[in-house]
């Protein structure tokens, strides 16, 4: 059974309170963080694109927290 694929989304560009509070408090210079700005995510999206349906179940959690966790977990 497929599950609904759930491609990473940019950054909105709204602003947000909650966002712009936690993205004060985060160091740019924190190495995981300068990682996850190099990755390209999108061939992520791409190449497990064909094992997700849009129509079949729940909808899934974003490629890209799939793949860092598996990153952090390596």
């Amino acid at each position: 059974m497929q599950r609904p694929l759930t491609k990473s989304s940019p950054i909105p560009t709204q602003s947000n309170l909650f966002h712009s509070e936690l993205f004060s408090q985060l160091d740019v210079k924190d190495p995981l963080i300068q990682l996850a700005n190099t990755i390209n995510w999108t061939v992520f999206d791409d190449a497990f694109e064909q094992h997700y349906s849009q129509d079949n179940g729940r909808p899934s959690k974003p490629i890209r927290l799939m793949v860092g966790l598996l990153l952090l977990n390596s």
